[in-house]
């Protein structure tokens, strides 16, 4: 399971604290293993339900968010000295869906949302995950407050830059949002 994780998710290694590598490789393996979906059917299914005709992967989606985040923080850090904890940073880009993986079910070949993902949506289930591997508070505010639940909240420096990075990857993909001029 691990190697699969690693070709899906080539930026885990980008985290250099050892231990919170771990956890995030753990936190995957443990959504996989709960999940109607295999690591490969990450890289086939749409990103979002919510899109119609969505050909956008779910992991093309998610190593652009991650990878934003970075580009976004490299970029605050130089011009402003924006101090980041890129391990949390990353980290977190990369769990901010994990809770996803327990969301879905399949109803006739078709993906969908569970019942359960319809009482708790993926920024909790996420977080349940993260807890579950003991990883700090700091990585599972990223993933709690990376949606529109935490919109009335305050987040810290790493969460802003990853809530941008995914709506930024999101929006412009949701036609009802998008002015086509």
């Amino acid at each position: 399971m691990y190697e699969n994780i690693k070709k899906i998710w080539p930026e885990i290694e980008w985290i250099k604290d050892e231990e919170i590598k771990d956890k995030t490789y753990k936190c995957w393996e443990y959504a996989i293993e709960h999940s109607v979906l295999s690591a490969e059917d990450l890289e086939k299914i749409p990103f979002s339900l919510l899109i119609d005709d969505c050909d956008i992967t779910f992991m093309n989606h998610k190593r652009t968010a991650v990878q934003l985040s970075v580009d976004i923080a490299k970029r605050m850090e130089k011009n402003f000295g924006t101090k980041i904890n890129w391990d949390y940073l990353i980290s977190g880009a990369i769990l901010i869906d994990v809770g996803k993986l327990l969301e879905y079910e399949m109803i006739d070949g078709k993906l969908g949302t569970s019942r359960d993902g319809k009482l708790l949506r993926h920024p909790f289930s996420g977080v349940s995950i993260a807890d579950r591997f003991g990883l700090p508070f700091d990585i599972q505010h990223i993933i709690a407050y990376h949606s529109k639940e935490g919109d009335l909240g305050k987040r810290t420096v790493e969460s802003i830059i990853v809530h941008h990075a995914d709506f930024v990857s999101f929006e412009p993909f949701q036609n009802a949002k998008c002015l086509n001029v």
